[in-house]
């Protein structure tokens, strides 16, 4: 029970590694907070973990719902910054309205709930932030473009916030999974995702738990000096 008495906040939640988290965390003491936009399947992923748990409806790409969980959110320990819009497109076929959401969920709605959050951290002397990012942030794969950029983007700040918040003991880590197995990616990128885990080292995609296990490692007393670090959870993505 590594985290016993520690409160955790994970966003989108309700499927796939947000969800892997979510019932990992619990599993290791925490009180878990999860989010997602739709109620019925927040209540319904609340429903499947073990342990304390509660969901809250949340859009990370308004701005409005944002400043909502900051104030509904309490104290927050951990914070998993797991939602994203991962839309797959040439440059050339990639439509506005999935940039602008791409980037208004993954980099500002990230940025400012951090922003709101942090503070409490800072106050009580200890946090771990853990931004859930991809393998392509820093590998050039087709149709990648948009949420590769906007991933890049976090694991700048994710540089900034270990520089600002280390002294108060908040540490900001990020976990970069390699192609994973989930609903949501599989509805988007289809097949391309496993030809994209067949082409890695280890031969396959990743399975969301495993991705989980790095987040949990991250977020854990084990990992007490680790700040300001990717970890590359990719098969061996990022090795060739």
């Amino acid at each position: 029970m590594q985290l016993t008495d520690n409160h955790a906040l994970i966003t989108g939640g309700t499927a796939g590694i947000g969800l892997a988290c979510a019932r990992l965390l619990a599993r290791e003491g925490a009180v878990v907070t999860i989010t997602g936009r739709d109620a019925d399947r927040g209540a319904a992923a609340a429903a499947s973990i073990d342990g304390p748990v509660r969901f809250l409806r949340a859009d990370l790409a308004d701005a409005e719902s944002v400043q909502e969980l900051v104030h509904r959110a309490g104290v927050v320990d951990i914070l998993v910054n797991n939602a994203a819009a991962f839309p797959a497109a040439l440059t050339v076929d990639q439509r506005r309205d999935a940039f602008e959401r791409t980037f208004a969920t993954n980099v500002a709605g990230t940025y400012f709930l951090a922003a709101g959050l942090v503070p409490g951290m800072v106050t009580r002397g200890h946090g771990s932030i853990i931004n859930v990012t991809t393998m392509v942030a820093s590998k050039g794969v087709p149709g990648a473009g948009v949420y590769a950029a906007s991933k890049a983007a976090v694991e700048s700040l994710t540089r900034t916030w270990a520089a600002e918040f280390g002294a108060a003991g908040v540490r900001v880590n990020s976990v970069a999974p390699g192609p994973t197995r989930t609903e949501g990616v599989q509805a988007e990128w289809g097949e391309t995702n496993e030809e994209l885990g067949r082409a890695l080292p280890l031969g396959r995609t990743a399975e969301p738990d495993e991705i989980a296990q790095a987040v949990l490692f991250l977020a854990s007393p084990r990992a007490s000096f680790i700040t300001g670090s990717v970890l590359h959870a990719d098969g061996g993505g990022s090795a060739v």
